[in-house]
């Protein structure tokens, strides 16, 4: 067989990836419902920081844990990987929705996202963002800035659907009464949650979820690594800076922001050769949690996606912690004390 002129194919970073994002779970569901959520973070980010240590990539943290969370590991700039293999940019969120795992609450998860270095936006000190997230069926014909009325009569259309029947996800926070207001008064559903809006944007770009489209304004690292996912999936995020303090305003204006720019996917995320893995922690309707067995035993759900070839995986893996104990460095069977 001929086979000049043909490449091997490279290596599915993902799979490795989710290794990486079901440590993590693991390691933080121990602490589900016990309202210690800096003790839950901590340990999925001192899993997910150990595993990364067994791929074989140049990988640095380009969006971590950051400033905001005083992260002692995760932190941008940090390397990650071996230092062998392909170099690569990484996004992290070892536990995105650490209240909802403290109060025992649904859709917290692990998740992280490679790409080509160079390919992620950078937020500079830009702690939050504006957002809007629509489906494939609504790619293109939205605009943030557009009055919300507007917004939601094209998504509807565009899926088929009245107003009064599309569901928008919206984080419960004060900021976002004018928005709520707005939405309820357009005719639409709300679906509020406190945390969690990266899944949040995946759900909103999901035929399966009941969810249509996500607005409001949420972290800025949180919107990068769900434009890792939307550019997967074929759906849309824009996003704006939106500083929710004076100094952070103060900090965008010193760096020479436009805060009038409109993000879109491709200026979030510059390459469709990327990477991403998601693992549910404490379950709900996006992915299911961590369930603890019997002998040792764990499962996990998985998330699994590659850019360049458009392959999405749900993976549900079975986990011997007994055997795990032997090789690894993670302590998966830590509890709080």
């Amino acid at each position: 067989m001929n086979t000049r002129g043909k490449q091997e194919p490279d290596r599915n970073l993902a799979l490795d990836l989710v290794r990486v994002t079901e440590a993590a779970a693991i390691a933080s569901a121990r602490w589900l419902g016990l309202g210690q959520k800096e003790a839950g973070d901590h340990a999925a980010v001192e899993a997910m920081r150990a595993t990364f240590s067994s791929l074989d990539i140049e990988g640095r943290v380009v969006i971590g844990e950051g400033e905001k969370d005083e992260a002692p590991m995760l932190f941008n700039g940090e390397l990650l990987g071996s230092g062998h293999g392909p170099a690569m940019d990484v996004a992290v969120d070892p536990l995105e929705g650490t209240n909802l795992l403290a109060l025992g609450r649904p859709n917290a998860i692990a998740v992280v996202a490679l790409a080509p270095r160079g390919a992620f936006f950078d937020p500079k000190p830009g702690f939050y963002m504006k957002k809007l997230v629509v489906p494939s069926a609504a790619r293109g014909l939205v605009d943030i800035q557009a009055p919300v009325s507007e917004t939601l009569n094209i998504v509807a259309r565009a899926l088929g659907k009245q107003v009064k029947d599309v569901v928008v996800f919206v984080l419960e926070k004060d900021r976002h009464r004018e928005l709520i207001a707005d939405i309820r008064k357009a005719g639409a559903r709300i679906q509020m949650h406190t945390d969690g809006d990266v899944a949040g944007a995946i759900m909103a770009a999901s035929p399966e979820s009941e969810v249509d489209m996500l607005m409001g304004t949420g972290g800025t690292p949180e919107g990068v690594l769900a434009a890792a996912a939307m550019r997967i999936l074929g759906a849309e995020i824009q996003g704006m800076l939106d500083p929710q303090s004076k100094a952070e305003l103060a900090s965008l204006e010193r760096a020479g922001v436009d805060l009038g720019r409109v993000l879109q996917t491709t200026d979030l995320v510059a390459s469709d050769d990327i990477f991403f893995a998601a693992t549910g922690v404490s379950g709900g309707t996006f992915l299911s949690g961590v369930e603890f067995q019997g002998h040792g035993g764990a499962v996990t759900t998985s998330l699994v996606m590659r850019g360049k070839t458009g392959t999405i995986r749900n993976i549900r893996s079975m986990h011997s912690l007994e055997k795990l104990r032997r090789f690894s460095i993670v302590d998966y069977d830590k509890a709080a004390e």
